[in-house]
């Protein structure tokens, strides 16, 4: 297959979204907690979140245009200033994939999904009692992305919650997503320590 970009564009709306959102492979799905000024608990599944940096300990999401997905998390974030990032595990994955769905504001998908809320150490929004990694974030910066509507939203790491084994094993007992709806678990394939190069040899050996 050979695809341009006029080619892409002129694929049918769920083709180029299976396309597109499949292209990149396995990426990491993690439950977002948090809780709205009426006290109402918010609980949503994403599979963007990544790594932004170790010092200071950043993490970042993307959140999707207002007009086409609603946007609970994001509007409980700014009006709160804080949220949970939550490992998903093979057991979970179903009651997960629920929290994808349009519910109103008013209801928790906690109760509707089938999930526990967890207070730790009166952090100001929800951990998932069954994930084995919590990880309690502080809102620092939305950033808007022009091109496609979309913002990309970046907080930094106040606590981490998990198992030691988690811990040990890399946390690698989390699951993934293909695409929207395509669920895998992990295998680790091998270590390999960091590589530098030498300087007085830069050649490459394989």
């Amino acid at each position: 297959m050979y695809l341009k970009k006029e080619n892409i564009s002129n694929l049918k709306r769920i083709d180029r979204l299976k396309l597109i959102n499949s292209i990149c492979g396995i990426r990491g799905v993690h439950l977002i907690g948090t809780v709205s000024k009426e006290s109402i608990m918010n609980l949503a599944i994403f599979s963007s979140v990544t790594h932004l940096g170790s010092n200071p300990s950043l993490l970042g999401f993307i959140s999707r245009p207002s007009d086409q997905v609603k946007r609970d998390t994001l509007n409980n974030i700014l009006s709160t200033g804080y949220y949970t990032i939550n490992s998903i595990h093979e057991d979970m994955i179903d009651r997960a994939h629920q929290t994808s769905g349009k519910f109103p504001s008013s209801i928790s998908e906690f109760d509707e999904c089938g999930f526990h809320p967890q207070n730790i150490d009166n952090f100001l929004a929800p951990f998932v009692k069954s994930s084995s990694v919590q990880i309690g974030m502080k809102f620092i910066d939305s950033i808007p992305i022009k091109y496609n509507n979309t913002c990309l939203v970046i907080g930094e790491i106040e606590l981490i919650h998990c198992k030691d084994e988690s811990l040990q094993d890399n946390f690698k007992d989390g699951v993934g997503v293909v695409g929207l709806n395509s669920y895998y678990t992990s295998s680790k394939v091998k270590d390999l320590e960091y590589f530098r190069v030498n300087k007085n040899d830069t050649s490459t050996k394989n």
